[in-house]
């Protein structure tokens, strides 16, 4: 019988760097499924989840097919029980999408699924171990408002305030990557992707 590939969870908050973290292990040799665009994609695509985010936000979700992301960002990130709603649709069909994603990819030396939102959602139970990726607020905000220049300052710092708190995350994740560019973001990655692998 074959053996499983390590399945390691990435996550941290907005803007602090996730995704580029996932792009140096998967150099290495990783191979990453991100849950969150994943989750967008899966939005757009699967009738049963566009059906059922029709019902709790109105056929005004939805412009042409596409989702309208201005629209429910607005709704559900000023109001926390709209956002729980919303989490406990999208992030079911994510659980069984990535159930078959790791069947498709079962022969990789390394399983990575990035997303902001593992510990919040539970999902990082069904992991092997938990990647923090973490940087200074600041950073954060600079990063996010240069990459979505929709998003303004206030907007962003609403975001960092409704997701959990880094001191929070650092209690339950197996391992830390500062990413507040002073460290080398390289070495660590490095360091620990033979860890992971040899573990």
């Amino acid at each position: 019988m074959a053996i499983k590939p390590p399945f390691i969870g990435i996550t941290g908050g907005i803007g602090s760097g996730k995704s580029i973290v996932c792009k140096i292990f998967e150099t290495l040799g990783a191979t990453t499924y991100y849950a969150d665009d994943r989750a967008k994609w899966l939005m757009e695509n699967d009738d049963s989840l566009i059906y059922e985010i029709k019902e709790l936000f109105g056929e005004e979700a939805y412009s042409e097919s596409r989702l309208d992301r201005k629209f429910i960002a607005q709704k559900a990130f000023k109001d926390k029980n709209i956002l729980d709603k919303l989490n406990s649709l999208v992030h079911p069909a994510v659980a069984r999408d990535v159930e078959k994603w790791r069947k498709e990819h079962s022969g990789a030396k390394l399983l990575l699924k990035e997303a902001a939102l593992l510990f919040e959602t539970g999902s990082y139970k069904s992991l092997e171990k938990t990647v923090l990726v973490t940087a200074p607020e600041d950073i954060r905000v600079e990063r996010v408002i240069a990459r979505d220049t929709h998003r303004s300052k206030e907007d962003v710092q609403n975001i960092i305030e409704k997701q959990m708190s880094d001191h929070e995350k650092i209690q339950l994740a197996d391992f830390v990557i500062i990413n507040d560019g002073q460290q080398s973001l390289i070495k660590q990655v490095t360091e620990l992707y033979k860890e992971l692998v040899i573990a």
